[in-house]
C-alpha cells in the first residue's frame, strides 16, 4: 500500500493543509454535508484556536456521562456476548498521542479463530481482496458474528472506547486510531497523527464511514486535524448521531 505524505506547515506550529489537496472523490463526499462549507471556510482563514484544556473538560464530562447514562445498555450487551460463549471484551493495541500505545476497547465482534478465518477467505477470494486492500474492511466479513454484525451496524461494538476517552487514552472527536502494522502506511502524515488523541469518532466516520477508501479516510482525519477547533468538534458529534441512527456507511 502507498503511504500518504503530510501537508506542508506554514510559519506554524499547528498542520496546514493545502487547497486543492483533497482528490475529486473527497471533495465530492465532502460536498454531500454540511461540514463542507464550515471546513471551506476555516481551512481559507486562521483556524480559531483549539484549546487542550477544554477539549480534555468536554470529553471527560461527554464520557463519563454517556458511561452513567448507557450502563443499562452495556450490561445487556455484555451478558448476551456471555451467553454466546464469546469474551465480550476485544483488546488490541493502537497508536496514541506521541506515539504512545494504548489497549483499545471494543466488544467482541468475530469468532475466536478470526484471525485463520480472514486469511483463507482472502487466499481463496480475490474480489475480497481487492475490497481488503482498498479499505482495509470487508462488507461481508466473514470473520463477524451474527450478534456482532448488530454491533457493527449500530456501532454499539465502540461504547467500550468511552472508557479510553475517560482515561485520557482517547478524545470523543479525532482521527481514526492507527494500528501498530498500519503505521507504515501513514507516511509523514503519521508524525501529524500523533499530535492528537485518537478519537471515538471523527470527520471521516460522518462523511462515509466505511464507504470511503483508505487514502480518503487519511485525508478527511488530516483535514480535521489541521482545522480543529472545538465548535467544528461539537458539530461532528452530533452529526455522528444522525449518522449512527440511519446506519450509514456501517459494515
Amino acid at each position: 500500500m502507498s503511504t500518504i505524505s503530510a501537508p506542508a506547515r506554514k510559519g506554524s506550529a499547528r498542520p496546514h493543509l493545502p487547497e486543492n489537496a483533497a482528490p475529486q472523490s473527497l471533495e465530492h463526499s465532502l460536498e454531500q454535508n454540511a461540514l463542507w462549507a464550515i471546513l471551506s471556510g476555516i481551512n481559507t482563514a486562521s483556524p480559531a484556536p483549539h484549546h487542550p484544556l477544554l477539549q480534555r473538560l468536554f470529553d471527560v464530562t461527554v464520557s463519563a456521562s454517556l458511561l452513567l447514562l448507557l450502563a443499562p445498555l452495556l450490561s445487556i450487551i455484555w451478558l448476551r456476548l456471555l451467553q454466546t460463549g464469546t469474551v465480550p471484551l476485544y483488546r488490541h493495541a493502537r497508536i496514541g498521542r506521541h506515539g504512545k500505545r494504548f489497549t483499545c476497547l471494543k466488544f467482541s465482534t468475530m469468532y475466536p479463530d478470526s484471525d485463520e478465518v480472514l486469511r483463507r477467505h482472502l487466499r481463496d477470494n480475490p474480489l475480497a481482496r481487492l475490497q481488503w486492500e482498498t479499505y482495509r474492511k470487508l462488507r461481508n466479513d466473514p470473520r463477524v458474528t451474527p450478534f456482532g454484525r448488530f454491533l457493527r451496524r449500530t456501532s454499539f461494538d465502540e461504547l467500550p472506547q468511552l472508557w479510553n476517552v475517560l482515561r485520557g487514552e482517547m478524545s470523543i472527536v479525532g482521527p481514526r486510531p492507527i494500528l501498530p502494522h498500519e503505521s507504515q502506511s501513514y507516511g509523514s502524515a503519521l508524525a501529524i497523527y500523533q499530535s492528537v488523541r485518537p478519537g471515538l469518532t471523527g470527520l471521516w466516520q460522518v462523511s462515509g464511514r466505511s464507504k470511503l477508501g483508505f487514502r480518503e479516510r487519511v485525508m478527511l482525519d488530516m483535514l480535521h486535524i489541521c482545522n480543529r477547533t472545538f465548535w467544528l468538534d461539537l458539530v461532528i458529534l452530533i452529526k455522528t448521531i444522525g449518522v449512527v441512527i440511519r446506519g450509514n456507511g456501517a459494515w
